[in-house]
């Protein structure tokens, strides 16, 4: 394999000992950065660019959507912060089901679950941070007052959804088409109403007081048991809502579902692979999965391979069909179903599932049967299969899934792809897509975080409020007996997961992408050429990445590709042969199409950041 030093990378990977910050849009990195340079910790300036992101990419993330933190003082232990709502009290699958429906919606009001970001991101800076609500909120209140450029990506989500928001979502239409017009790529936008909110989030904590605890704590109260909850709650229940399932809908989320929750702090899931100890959210998340995947990869030479040839990518493919499947059958929330990740990152339970992994590609979704375990998988469609989907061309207008390729380009590849070629919306008017942060300070503070839902293309906006809620309740089933099966309180199994990884149990790297189920697959190739083959980080990300779509998406229609394998075109021509013959249905998309990582890392007092080239937006900082 070639050596960091001789690989050629797009950029350099950021290098200093003040302070480094990657983020998936250039501004939300420099907001962190300048939270830097007037004194704060990283935590600190990870909530100031948190809530910038929701400003500036409005269809990856916002006020009204989720995101997972890990954070870890330098000489501390990493906590999750979980900004994962949960199912309101009313959400019931006979309810779900006397709607006449057999899936959640993937747009609209009853996708809605609590949300969980603000509660994560104020968590964070009410144990962690030592600023101000006023200096971490004032950057997200200016850039939606006095505007930020919109991006391709924005302008081809509003493109996407025009019709229904001029005909159903008049609220979105009034703030994403002022004059009937789409928003231009590059223009100033403002959004005023969501800076109010902002505001007045800030006014009614900094009365509480001098004190800043008690300000954080009273604007957490103004959101959760406040003006924010009551308006939520006003608008599920007085707005029957078009989404994709054809029909009108109410909400079901209350202000009350919002006063009974606040964002949990837990311990990570971890594994420990080549002298390092990786951390993730719990498997309400999909988290573990890479934890699983590691250890399958563990009794392979990793180092030995060639990541861009056949025998690499064959192995990597097989075992992450073994590890997605376990998630299909035993993730979801601890607190309702019984998930046994210890055995499932056992070294024996692993040394058995390698034996599965033979010279052909598999084509079946094989949990395993970790010992007192047992298993029943959802039903859920392949891409093989012609079936009418209601709502899958748009809203309300049913589209019929022709082809694998309809169902790769609407639904299957992270975003990346469609909007890089085309500045269109992410995997169409059903999904966003999401963000990712990571900040190191001059202390060796570190925080990974991965903030999504709330996309602006997926729910009304709320007229008084400036953002729409998420729908993070479409990962749930609507069949009973399932980890994952829709129960009031329980949270959805997210596919928010960012990472951190410890050296001598100190935390050395932050990392993290974009791309719901295709997450943990480009983390997990970029944490392999950093950690196996010694590639820097910025290499690590710019080599060329693939996915596949093995396993039913969380997303949806929730259609499963069996064997798809779908690589960057960078990849040699052999390799790609070698995959075909193996059995892989190989698809080619663009040079740049997949993935979107973000990382940091500390080594001693130096410090370094990378960000993927990809969409030409993410970018690290640092001096």
């Amino acid at each position: 394999m070639p050596s960091a030093a001789s690989t050629f990378t797009t950029r350099p990977e950021i290098a200093g000992t003040f302070g480094v910050v990657s983020s998936t849009h250039w501004i939300a990195s420099q907001v962190g950065m300048s939270i830097l340079e007037k004194g704060g910790n990283a935590f600190d300036a990870a909530v100031a660019a948190g809530l910038t992101l929701q400003v500036v990419e409005p269809h990856m993330n916002g006020l009204g959507g989720d995101a997972v933190l890990i954070a870890c003082e330098a000489d501390g232990k990493p906590k999750v912060i979980c900004g994962q709502g949960v199912a309101p009290a009313r959400a019931t699958i006979a309810h779900y089901k006397g709607e006449g429906l057999d899936l959640v919606p993937g747009t609209g009001l009853l996708a809605a679950v609590v949300p969980g970001a603000f509660d994560a991101w104020m968590v964070m800076l009410r144990d962690y941070g030592t600023m101000t609500l006023a200096e971490v909120m004032s950057p997200a209140i200016g850039y939606a007052e006095n505007g930020f450029p919109i991006l391709p990506g924005v302008a081809g989500a509003v493109s996407s959804v025009a019709e229904i928001f001029k005909t159903e979502w008049t609220s979105s239409a009034a703030l994403w088409m002022r004059g009937g017009d789409i928003p231009a790529a590059g223009a100033l936008f403002e959004n005023k109403t969501l800076a109010a909110t902002y505001k007045r989030l800030l006014a009614e904590g900094a009365a509480a007081g001098p004190n800043r605890e008690a300000q954080i704590e009273k604007a957490r109260k103004a959101y959760y048991q406040g003006f924010v909850a009551e308006a939520i709650g006003r608008f599920c229940a007085d707005n029957a809502v078009m989404d994709v399932s054809g029909t009108r809908h109410k909400g079901v989320l209350s202000a009350e579902d919002m006063a009974a929750w606040q964002a949990p702090v837990e311990d990570p899931a971890t594994y420990d692979y080549r002298g390092v100890t990786v951390c993730k959210a719990g498997p309400w998340s999909q988290g573990p999965v890479l934890l699983q995947l590691l250890a399958l990869l563990k009794g392979f030479d990793v180092p030995a391979m060639d990541t861009t040839g056949p025998e690499f990518i064959h192995l990597l493919v097989e075992a992450k069909k073994l590890a997605y499947a376990d998630r299909e059958a035993y993730y979801g929330d601890p607190n309702f179903t019984k998930v046994p990740l210890e055995a499932l990152l056992s070294d024996a339970y692993n040394a058995e599932r390698r034996k599965l992994i033979g010279d052909t590609a598999s084509r079946d979704l094989r949990p395993g049967t970790p010992p007192g375990s047992a298993y029943r998988l959802p039903a859920f469609q392949t891409a093989e299969v012609k079936k009418v989907i209601a709502g899958m061309g748009g809203f309300g207008e049913p589209a019929r899934v022709e082809s694998d390729a309809l169902a790769r380009e609407t639904y299957r590849d992270g975003g990346a792809s469609a909007m890089a070629r085309q500045g269109r919306a992410a995997r169409g008017p059903a999904e966003g897509d999401t963000c990712h942060l990571d900040v190191i300070d001059r202390w060796g503070n570190v925080v990974a975080c991965t903030p999504s839902g709330g996309w602006l293309q997926s729910s009304p906006t709320i007229p008084e409020l400036g953002f729409c809620l998420g729908t993070r309740a479409q990962m749930f089933w609507l069949e009973e007996g399932l980890p994952a099966s829709l129960r009031p309180g329980s949270r959805p199994r997210t596919t928010l997961t960012p990472s951190m990884a410890l050296k001598d149990g100190k935390p050395w790297l932050a990392f993290g992408s974009p791309g719901g189920d295709n997450q943990d697959q480009w983390i997990a190739q970029f944490f392999i050429r950093h950690v196996d083959h010694g590639l820097n980080m910025q290499a690590a990300m710019d080599a060329p990445m693939l996915q596949t779509d093995h396993w039913p998406n969380s997303f949806f229609p929730r259609v499963a590709r069996p064997a798809k394998v779908q690589l960057e075109s960078r990849f040699p021509a052999a390799t790609i042969e070698t995959l075909k013959a193996k059995g892989h249905d190989v698809e080619i998309g663009g040079d740049w199409s997949l993935g979107r990582n973000a990382a940091a890392k500390r080594e001693g007092k130096l410090l370094k950041a990378a960000a993927t080239p990809r969409l030409q937006q993410a970018y690290a900082v640092g001096r």
